[in-house]
């Protein structure tokens, strides 16, 4: 585990959220994207070594659209990255604790992704992510 790579914020409208973490941090996101896989709109901002990643979804069935129903904009994941995802994978399912896509898919920001299940990370949703 190398780092935190991104803190994953759910909002309902990534455009006014956009302009609210502009005037927070003082500069504009650096990328908006279209994650297919997980369909999902994202944006970012760089914040060093790290990032915020701004996340809607216009799905009403989807986990973003569910999770914003009993939370007005909140931290959705933690995003570690990890030299060797799949390594990662393995020996974390060693040590007891689901992973939610065994397989990794491709994610936002030119990632690899793998989330844990947030029932054995203390409620808290971890997101693996390695550089492609």
């Amino acid at each position: 585990m190398d780092k935190i790579e991104h803190i994953g914020i759910a909002v309902n409208d990534i455009k006014e959220a956009n302009l609210v973490f502009k005037s927070i941090l003082g500069k504009l996101h650096y990328k908006t994207e279209y994650v297919e896989s997980e369909d999902v709109l994202t944006s970012f901002f760089d914040l060093g070594e790290s990032k915020i990643e701004l996340i809607e979804s216009n799905n009403k069935d989807h986990t973003i659209s569910k999770f914003l129903n009993s939370n007005k904009s909140a931290i959705h994941h933690i995003a570690i990255k990890v030299s060797d995802i799949y390594f990662e994978i393995q020996r974390i399912k060693k040590e007891g604790i689901r992973v939610l896509n065994e397989i990794p898919k491709q994610g936002a920001d030119n990632q690899l992704i793998c989330f844990l299940h947030p029932k054995d990370t203390l409620g808290v949703l971890i997101e693996l992510c390695q550089e492609k």
